[in-house]
């Protein structure tokens, strides 16, 4: 790993990792998928979201299983490489990849709801608090059967597990993404309350 930088003197490479973290975020892979499917724009089906869970609803799983893989990897991977210049990059790096999957500039700053690129984000920078909210969204998801709620209830765990089995910075910062998701949900939590969110599976 090059010398780690530090918070006190590295603001020019804060602002370089949150840029390339943002512009690599921003990638809407759901979009470019189902456009070179031949499935035409996914925002104008179901949610309208460009995420796994919309692309599902073309009845494509296998486009909807590499929307979330490409969705994640491109969180980790943005972790992965500020890492190579210190842990706190490697935060603003995951940052930037939020931010630019929440808000592309591409799409005139509509992006998803950021839960694969949360869940990316969070597995590169630990691995065990990753592991931990990916099995609180499948137990949430099979009991019912909503992956909105999954969703919310997983990013709101996070940094509860982090804060006792990371770190206290990945704890705050854990919090942060969890705060996002949930904004990015306020549609979703409304039909909650409603009763009227799709459940998984639904057309």
């Amino acid at each position: 790993m090059i010398d780690p930088i530090s918070w006190s003197y590295s603001w020019p490479y804060i602002a370089v990792a949150l840029a390339c973290g943002y512009l690599l975020g921003s990638v809407p892979f759901g979009l470019l998928l189902t456009r070179f499917a031949g499935l035409g724009d996914i925002r104008g089906i179901g949610s309208g979201n460009i995420g796994a869970t919309n692309v599902l609803r073309t009845g494509r799983k296998s486009l909807a299983a590499a929307t979330l893989l490409l969705d994640a990897g491109k969180g980790a991977l943005t972790v992965m490489l500020g890492d190579l210049y210190g842990p706190d990059i490697a935060i603003v790096a995951g940052l930037g990849a939020m931010l630019g999957h929440l808000f592309p500039v591409w799409l005139r700053f509509h992006g998803g709801r950021g839960v694969a690129t949360a869940l990316g984000v969070i597995l590169a920078l630990s691995w065990q608090a990753g592991l931990a909210a990916l099995m609180v969204w499948i137990a949430v998801a099979a009991l019912f059967r909503y992956s909105s709620l999954a969703a919310l209830v997983a990013a709101a765990a996070a940094p509860v597990i982090a804060w006792f089995i990371a770190t206290q910075q990945l704890a705050e910062f854990f919090a942060l993404i969890a705060v996002l998701v949930w904004m990015r949900h306020a549609g979703n939590i409304r039909r909650l309350i409603r009763g009227e969110e799709s459940r998984i599976g639904a057309k």
